[in-house]
């Protein structure tokens, strides 16, 4: 897959839900881990994260949303169950990307919401769990951007193998570029 993404989760207070998305986040290839405004301790998240992945990909512990770095021509997306959210089944993931959920019981701050580029939502009946949101985000990325076959009319896999570098030109998805412009 090209590009990277990091995942991260606001104001979060479950030890266990943070080390459930963390070893989640090392197993779908993210590029780093963050907690922004968390009382969690890192130990206990360790707990629940049976890969390590402290030892594997970085973690970034800030303060406040406005301390989260977002690097040049990256889009940072909350995922949020918000009316104006975008539909995630209906939503092209960019590039680089920078995904941050919500504390359990509470909303992606109006701090963070007006920093991201786009709001995404999994279309269901109420909020899941913030380990298991985020690792449907993970996935959905995975399966929109990697090099899978398209999905067979009929039940089952694809009647042959597939070779992602024999890709028509027509299947190959080209991102807009995000100008940067300089905070004064």
């Amino acid at each position: 897959m090209r590009g990277y993404f990091g995942i991260g989760v606001e104001a979060i207070s479950k030890a266990m839900n943070v080390g459930n998305l963390l070893r989640s986040a090392h197993s779908f290839g993210a590029s780093f881990f963050f907690t922004i405004n968390t009382s969690v301790d890192v130990r206990q998240m360790s707990v629940s994260d049976t890969s390590g992945a402290f030892d594997h990909i970085p973690f970034y512990d800030y303060q406040k949303p406005a301390d989260l770095i977002v690097p040049r021509n990256t889009s940072l997306v909350a995922v949020e169950l918000l009316e104006d959210s975008i539909d995630l089944p209906s939503f092209r993931h960019p590039k680089q990307a920078i995904y941050v959920l919500g504390p359990e019981k509470n909303n992606v701050s109006p701090d963070m919401l007006s920093r991201c580029d786009y709001k995404i939502k999994i279309p269901m009946k109420f909020c899941v769990n913030v380990g298991v949101a985020g690792a449907i985000v993970m996935y959905d990325r995975l399966i929109s951007m990697g090099k899978f076959a398209d999905r067979p009319v009929h039940e089952g896999g694809p009647a042959e193998h597939f070779d992602p570098d024999k890709l028509r030109e027509d299947q190959i998805v080209v991102h807009r570029k995000r100008q940067f412009v300089p905070k004064k």
